[in-house]
């Protein structure tokens, strides 16, 4: 099994990439190494990461900190007894009030165990993640990043990873999904890290209020 990502081999990865890459390496230069940006493995973390699907994190974070305020505690068990109108009522779509449901529903019928998936390898953990509702590439590669902390995942179809990599790049256009992961090869096994850098350069500039990312 692959080590877990953490802050020292997050440097050294940086280190790394800096050497090979110079877009990356300006990055690390100005800004130094990104945050870890660890999540616990676990059913709040995957329905979270569910929430940020599509909105901005701040719209998720506030719904799923009206969610956790209503339970107290979010575990499949807890949520499963809220109705539709009371996942409505913290900020739920109707879409994702089934996302969530069914996840609860998929843990406690035994379905899938999240608890099993930090002994799998990441393509397995991908497969029995996207047999759940509402899960697919880019949430799975998320709680594969963030959650269990793998070295070397560039999640599909984030769209801050391709602006960050085109306000870098000085290119025309951003990349396409399929044409990002596959020009993020060259970066294994260290993409999660790449990942990192790219993110950490994206709110660098958008905190200063770079032209662009206002």
């Amino acid at each position: 099994m692959v080590k877990p990502l953490d802050n020292d081999s997050l440097l050294e990865a940086c280190e790394e990439l800096a050497s090979m890459d110079n877009h990356l390496a300006n990055v690390f230069d100005k800004y130094g190494a990104p945050p870890l940006w660890d999540r616990p493995p676990g059913f709040a973390t995957l329905l979270q990461i569910i929430l940020e699907q599509q909105v901005s994190l701040a719209s998720a974070k506030a719904c799923f900190d009206k969610l956790s305020l209503r339970l107290g505690e979010v575990t499949p068990e807890s949520l499963i007894v809220l109705d539709d109108a009371e996942l409505k009522n913290v900020g739920f779509s109707r879409q994702k009030s089934s996302y969530a449901r069914h996840l609860a529903e998929s843990i406690l019928a035994g379905r899938i165990s999240l608890n099993a998936l930090s002994r799998m390898p990441d393509a397995e953990v991908k497969n029995e993640l996207i047999k759940l509702k509402g899960v697919g590439d880019w949430t799975s590669d998320i709680y594969l990043l963030m959650a269990l902390l793998r070295p070397d995942v560039m999640p599909k179809g984030d769209i801050a990873l391709h602006a960050a990599w085109q306000k870098l790049t000085g290119a025309e256009g951003r990349p396409g999904s399929d044409e990002f992961v596959e020009m993020a090869v060259e970066w294994s096994p260290h993409r999660s890290t790449a990942a990192r850098l790219l993110w950490h350069f994206y709110l660098s500039e958008k905190k200063v209020g770079t032209r662009g990312f206002e």
